[in-house]
């Protein structure tokens, strides 16, 4: 008996596997590109590694999530789960091929949802604020880091090409702020009014504003998405001023954003988690040490893996499966 989990992301399809006491057995990553051309089958990567039949649970998540607002069986969601392929982000397809091989598997599956307008299980003042907070995937990294931490009012900051941070108050997610409202990642950032102006006036569209807006905006760094992090970092190590100035600009808005989140919350916050290619980093310069100089000691970190999402994503089909009927405030229909 094993269970699946899956991480939607940014740069490829990640998979955990757990066997039927939750113990982590392996977790791998598929390339977007190669899912979405045919040279990898996620079945047959996961075949791999585990018996199909033995799979008594899988837990997807898929873009942004917003069509749904209960962990649902794949089988009673409509168009995946979310209300348009449009929207902030590159779309390669790699991830649609997964969810139809999934889907088309005899493989009992439960979809997660995004927070958003419409999710019942959120704070109703930031569904008023915000019509999208956080893809699903989210769900799964907040799961993780309550299970390693065992904190019930904290900050998860998931950090990487994006930024986006999440509010768990009593033990339920009370809402986050996307990527494309607050703090900048590596890629992404909010939009300004320079580039408002710039999209109305023809020169780009929201989407390429959206994902130009992020640090390598600072550091002028214009090639393909993949690329763009390791540029950045490379400019860093060398000293140049723009490089420099852009990493500690995307700092000071992130430190920024957790503070605002303090500044709401009910409760005490008992700790701050940090996840994503970022929130981990340690060279070519230590993101918790240059963080906590905003933070000044006040609150304790912890640093989980960068596989949080699918890690989480399985914790989430063992817990299920085991008869919980509620996900950080979110309702299983199951």
């Amino acid at each position: 008996m094993v269970f699946i989990g899956t991480d939607h992301g940014t740069t490829g399809i990640s998979f955990a596997i757990s066997d039927d006491e939750g113990n982590l057995l392996d977790v791998f990553k598929l390339s977007r590109e190669d899912t979405k051309s045919g040279r990898v089958s996620a079945i047959e990567e996961i075949s791999k590694r585990c018996n199909i039949d033995d799979i008594k649970l899988m837990i997807v998540t898929y873009a942004m999530g917003d069509g749904i607002n209960k962990i649902l069986p794949l089988d009673k969601v409509e168009n995946r789960g979310i209300l348009s392929i449009e929207g902030a982000g590159k779309v390669t397809g790699g991830g649609t091929s997964v969810y139809s091989e999934i889907e088309n598997s005899n493989i009992p599956s439960l979809i997660i949802p995004g927070l958003h307008k419409d999710s019942p299980s959120l704070d109703k003042l930031f569904n008023a604020a915000y019509s999208h907070q956080a893809s699903p995937e989210k769900v799964s990294i907040a799961y993780n880091a309550v299970k390693e931490t065992g904190w019930n009012n904290l900050i998860v900051a998931d950090l990487s090409s994006n930024s986006v941070n999440i509010l768990i108050e009593d033990g339920k997610i009370r809402g986050a702020i996307d990527a494309c409202l607050g703090a900048m990642g590596f890629v992404h950032g909010p939009i300004d009014l320079e580039m408002i102006r710039d999209i109305d006036e023809g020169r780009i569209t929201a989407n390429d504003a959206f994902s130009h807006a992020g640090a390598v905006k600072i550091a002028d760094i214009d090639t393909k998405v993949a690329f763009m992090k390791d540029e950045l970092l490379e400019g860093y190590r060398n000293n140049d001023d723009n490089a420099i100035l852009a990493v500690d600009t995307m700092i000071m808005t992130i430190a920024m954003e957790i503070f605002g989140l303090i500044g709401i919350c009910n409760n005490d916050i008992e700790g701050i988690v940090l996840t994503g290619s970022l929130g981990f980093m340690k060279e070519p310069f230590d993101f918790e040490e240059k963080l906590n100089k905003y933070l000044k000691n006040n609150y304790p970190f912890k640093i989980i893996s960068a596989d949080s999402g699918a890690i989480g994503a399985v914790q989430i089909a063992y817990d299920i499966y085991n008869g919980k009927k509620d996900i950080l405030g979110i309702e299983v229909d199951y």
